[in-house]
């Protein structure tokens, strides 16, 4: 598959980029996208709620009033569950959330997940660039020139660029990563995927590596 290669204006430069079939263009397996995002969400939490039950709770023990006599339930102690500033009946707990999955399977989702962006044809291949200095201002003028201002975008770089990466961080509506992060959460959270043609070697080498 060849895609044209675009540069930072949005113009095209008359060079094509040639997509591997192998990863751009499967059949998408969908229940094993499912599994991945599932597993991306899941690795989002902390885990770290706590609430404190009876037994945590700070207070006396002693039992706050004869147990036979007063018309009212008994009562043991005043971090009964029952009383206002007691402990909390069945109450969460620190969980680990995380979950497991073979690397076949998450190489088969991001095939999968880019598959569906390059149907979808919501793909789009620019040449390297980069910034003298960090600017927002820089990083926002090229999605215009892309047409990407207004949609949630991913773009993918190559190799770590600390110019671009630092120029994105003010701008919400789009997320910088380098191949090796690439996700099947961000593919399909995104609108638009650009892809640096530095990038489109290391992503396939990733994702057809056996």
């Amino acid at each position: 598959m060849k895609v044209a290669v675009l540069d930072i204006t949005g113009k095209d430069t008359g060079r094509k980029a040639e997509l591997s079939d192998t990863v751009f263009g499967i059949e998408p397996n969908e229940h094993a996208v499912y599994l991945d995002v599932k597993q991306y969400l899941a690795h989002q939490r902390q885990g770290t709620h706590k609430a404190k039950e009876r037994g945590e709770i700070a207070g006396s023990t002693r039992k706050i009033k004869k147990q036979k006599g007063t018309g009212t339930a008994r009562a043991g102690s005043i971090k009964s569950p029952i009383f206002r500033g007691g402990g909390r009946i069945f109450g969460p707990r620190p969980k680990d959330y995380t979950q497991k999955l073979n690397k076949n399977l998450k190489r088969l989702a991001r095939k999968s997940a880019l598959s569906i962006k390059s149907k979808d044809k919501a793909i789009m291949v620019v040449e390297d660039f980069d910034f003298d200095t960090p600017k927002t201002k820089d990083f926002v003028n090229v999605l215009k020139s892309l047409g990407l201002e207004n949609k949630k975008s991913l773009i993918v770089l190559g190799d770590s660029n600390k110019g671009v990466y630092l120029s994105s961080r003010n701008f919400g509506g789009s997320d910088v990563i380098t191949n090796s992060e690439l996700s099947t959460y961000k593919i399909l959270n995104a609108s638009s995927v650009v892809l640096l043609e530095g990038s489109l070697e290391g992503i396939e080498s990733n994702l057809n590596n056996k």
